[in-house]
């Protein structure tokens, strides 16, 4: 998952915070992780603030929510509500009450549009009055709630695997026989290799100083084996021809 894009505001003096994130999947599935019963202990929560134990929902206009849990030093905790207003999948509107907030009734509406590839997910949490500390309080752990909710259902990037790569010239003695066109492809292939480096998929690249004759040594990083090929086989010295050539090899395990 990408950094934070969770944002909310807090009017102290209107008692109301405005909140939101997008989210790379669809309505249908955000919907589903903030009412099923079954998902919402799964994400809303960390170790070191408190955990959501348990969820109960009747999901339905005048039906009653609780969610129960635990904070860090291991107290106990309850929060709960009625539902206002249920629109699958785009708009929820629910009332919030808990007895460390004083008891009060304070009113939260989600509202799902769909996006390019996922859901804008805003949230509208009002009724504060003039209860300004828990209205920032509030304010503070919305982004919170949102990123455990990114980070819960957004599909997680595959590890990347390191690979060991050997460019292996056209001549032993390459290194030191080169004619100008081959110093002006060696040049593109420097530029090249930059290009992997800044985006991240390049760790190391530089000659080994071989007895038996130089060569490229590059350290790659990559989801899979037909990954790296893909960026070698770009390389101007494997386009041009002159009988260039990689060799790669899987790394087991890597220490840095």
């Amino acid at each position: 998952m990408s950094d934070s894009q969770a944002r909310a505001i807090a009017d102290v003096s209107a008692g109301l915070i405005l909140a939101t994130v997008t989210i790379a999947v669809p309505p249908e599935r955000v919907f589903r992780a903030l009412t099923d019963p079954a998902e919402l202990p799964r994400w809303w929560g960390s170790d070191e603030l408190y955990r959501t134990m348990s969820h109960i929902a009747d999901v339905r206009p005048g039906g009653r929510w609780r969610t129960e849990g635990k904070g860090s030093d291991g107290e106990p905790f309850f929060v709960e509500g009625e539902y206002l207003e249920i629109k699958p999948p785009h708009r929820l509107v629910m009332t919030w009450r808990a007895p460390w907030d004083g008891g009060n009734t304070t009113t939260v509406t989600y509202v799902l549009e769909p996006t390019e590839g996922g859901t804008n997910l805003m949230v509208r949490h009002e009724g504060f009055g003039d209860r300004a500390q828990s209205c920032r309080n509030h304010g503070m752990g919305w982004p919170r709630v949102f990123d455990w909710l990114r980070a819960y259902l957004e599909p997680k990037p595959a590890a990347l695997r390191t690979f060991h790569c050997r460019l292996i010239p056209p001549r032993p003695d390459f290194a030191f026989t080169m004619t100008e066109e081959e110093k002006a492809l060696m040049a593109e292939h420097a530029d090249y290799l930059r290009g992997l480096t800044k985006a991240g998929s390049g760790v190391l690249f530089g000659p080994v100083g071989d007895p038996a004759g130089p060569w490229g040594l590059g350290i790659i990083k990559a989801q899979d084996e037909a990954a790296t090929r893909a960026l070698i086989d770009a390389d101007p010295t494997v386009r041009s021809g002159r009988g260039f050539r990689w060799e790669v090899l899987s790394m087991i395990s890597t220490l840095t």
